[in-house]
Parts: structure tokens; C-alpha cells; sequence
């Protein structure tokens, strides 16, 4: 038998439930075909984006499995599966969806090879969001010595990755928190300067922690509450990156705003472009990899859940209680909160 997180329709976390299937049944449990594996998850990573696929805001099959991210141990192999043997440690991001169980089939030209030296749980903890980070500060605008950047949620599991790295690329980071107890995080972090959503002009603020220079490039997950003030933050020809939207998604913009705030980019960029090709995948969760090994970024696992508290982790989550990653963990019980 497997456990499985199921929904059979989009809502609040209540919507998530644990249903048990027979792995030698036909359906949504078998064991791996052709080009697949059949993993034992260790740990689990609860995104923001499984939020907004169980509220609906991002469209989903239904009724489906939920999660983009795992580590685990390979269990059994399909036919024609020639680089990984039982008993690897691998992780994966993106999909197909179904994470959110015990175990599970995957593509095996998907799947990692984990470091030695790396758990599973660290893994499930930073690659998706370690993916993200590397794209963003690589691709979507190359961060350099030098670079200003604006990044909001630095209290969160992306931002405290997104911080720390682009600092060590010897950029300024100047970032947003929800409320002033996550400003010595945003400061652990690495953050130049940390302004507060709600309380600080944030305009004013990267003025003056730039010297009158601005940003020249925003990273924005928050979406359509913080999106005008995003760009107010700008320097002339900056960036704005859009690419979340946990207080939802933005207005059109009209494309003249753009010129008359100082001919600014906009980009709403993600993932999936980015690590669609297995090379560049492979080559993007290398960095990620790398940078954990030299202490660029560090795995922060704020709590882990069991697999049947799903409902709890999402609820807290959208509650704005959570201060690093979120993990289900299928044979281990919920620890505590790391302290803010």
C-alpha cells in the first residue's frame, strides 16, 4: 500500500486528503513502466505554487495529486531505466504532479543524483527553490558585483536562498519583510538594509539606501499588492520581475507606464522554461548543489509535517506563520519551528 495527498476539487486546505492505494492495482499507484522508477520519498517540499494549484489560482487536473518536489530512495527500476540502481538517492522538481505521497512512479530522466554528503530532506528543502533562485539571478537578470537588488519575502524560504546568493555575487540586497520581527533574518541574510511592507516607503527607502541610484532590478513574488510600488522603486532601464503572486496577480499594465517611469523591463518569468531542457536542468540543480557545498546557501527547514497534516502545512503556510521551508515527512512525525 500507498499513502496519497488527493483533492477532487480546488478550495481551501481542507480539500486535501489522505486516500490509500494498492501498488500492484491498475491505476494511479502501479509500478514503474518503461523509462520510470518507483521512489520512496524521505522528505517532502511544500511550495507556494501547491497554494495556488489547491486554491485554483493556477489550473490543475482534477481530481489529482499535489507536490512538485522530492527526495527519496529508489526502490524498484522500469524497463530500460540504465542510469540509477536500487537503491540511489535521488530528488526531483517540477513535475508530473503527485509529490505528495509516500511513494511514487517518476521519469527517471528527471530525476538527481544526490550528493553524498547531502540528506534528503536538505535536498527536498532547497532545490526547487534553489532552481528558482539560480534562474532568477542568472538568466532573468545576470546579478553581478555591483548589482542593486530589491527582493520581497527575504524572510521566506526563497528569499533567504535568493539573498544569500546574490550577495555572495557581490550585489546589494536591499529587502522587503511582512512585519519588523523578520528584519534580523533579511539582516542573517545578508540584506544590506530591510524595510518593512506596510510601515516603510519603500521607494524612499531604496533611495536612501542607494544614494539616490534605485534598483536596478526587482524581484517581486508577492503580485498585485506590491506591483505599482515595485516599479516606483526602479532605477531608470531597470528590471521589474514579477514572478509570484501570493497576494494575486497583477493588473495589466499599459505599456506606456513603462516609458514614463524611465523606460523600465518587465518580465513575469518561471520555472518550467527554465529547466525544461534536461541539460540545463541538470546543469541549474549542479549549481544548486554547489552552492549548499560551499555554504552559499544554506538549507533552513522552518517544520516538518507528516504526510497526513498536509492540510495543517498549507494552512499554515497561507496564514503567513511559516519562516523557512515546509516539509511533509512520510515516516516521521511534525518538529517544532525553528525560533524566528
Amino acid at each position: 500500500m500507498t499513502t496519497q495527498i488527493w483533492l477532487e476539487r480546488t478550495g481551501g486546505p481542507a480539500v486535501l486528503q489522505a486516500r490509500n492505494l494498492d501498488r500492484t492495482a491498475p491505476g494511479p499507484g502501479p509500478g514503474p513502466g518503461p523509462g520510470q522508477v518507483w521512489l520512496e520519498h524521505e522528505a517532502i517540499g511544500v511550495n507556494y505554487l501547491d497554494v495556488t494549484q489547491r486554491k485554483g489560482a493556477v489550473p490543475m487536473p482534477l481530481p489529482g495529486g499535489l507536490g512538485l518536489e522530492g527526495a527519496g530512495t529508489i526502490a524498484a527500476l522500469g524497463e530500460g531505466v540504465t542510469d540509477f540502481v536500487i537503491g540511489d538517492r535521488v530528488a526531483y522538481a517540477l513535475g508530473p504532479l503527485g509529490a505528495y505521497a509516500d511513494g511514487r512512479v517518476y521519469p527517471a530522466d528527471r530525476l538527481l543524483k544526490l550528493p553524498d554528503d547531502l540528506a534528503a530532506r536538505d535536498a527536498a528543502a532547497i532545490l526547487f527553490k534553489g532552481l528558482t533562485a539560480h534562474y532568477l539571478i542568472t538568466a532573468t537578470y545576470p546579478v553581478t558585483k555591483g548589482t542593486v537588488v530589491l527582493l520581497y519575502g527575504v524572510a521566506g524560504a526563497v528569499g533567504q536562498i535568493l539573498a544569500r546568493w546574490a550577495r555572495h555575487l557581490g550585489a546589494t540586497v536591499i529587502g522587503v519583510v511582512s512585519r519588523p520581527e523578520s528584519i534580523a533574518a533579511g539582516k542573517a541574510a545578508g540584506c544590506a538594509a530591510v524595510l518593512v511592507w506596510g510601515r516603510d516607503d519603500l521607494p524612499e527607502g531604496v533611495r536612501a539606501a542607494t544614494g539616490g541610484r534605485k534598483a536596478d532590478v526587482v524581484y517581486d513574488a508577492i503580485g498585485r499588492d506590491t506591483f505599482e510600488t515595485s516599479l516606483n522603486c526602479l532605477r531608470p532601464r531597470g528590471l521589474m520581475v514579477s514572478f509570484g503572486a501570493s497576494s494575486g496577480t497583477p493588473d495589466p499594465v499599459a505599456v506606456d507606464t513603462l516609458n514614463s517611469k524611465g523606460s523600465l523591463y518587465l518580465t513575469r518569468p518561471g520555472l518550467a522554461a527554465h529547466i525544461a531542457d534536461i541539460g540545463e536542468y541538470r546543469a541549474r540543480a549542479k549549481a544548486v548543489f554547489d552552492a549548499v557545498a560551499a555554504g552559499v546557501i544554506v538549507p533552513n527547514i522552518w517544520r516538518t509535517y507528516p504526510l497526513a497534516e498536509a492540510a495543517q502545512a498549507h494552512a499554515d503556510i497561507e496564514g503567513g506563520h511559516s519562516r523557512g521551508a515546509v516539509m511533509l515527512t512520510p515516516r516521521a512525525g511534525r518538529s517544532d519551528p525553528l525560533p524566528d
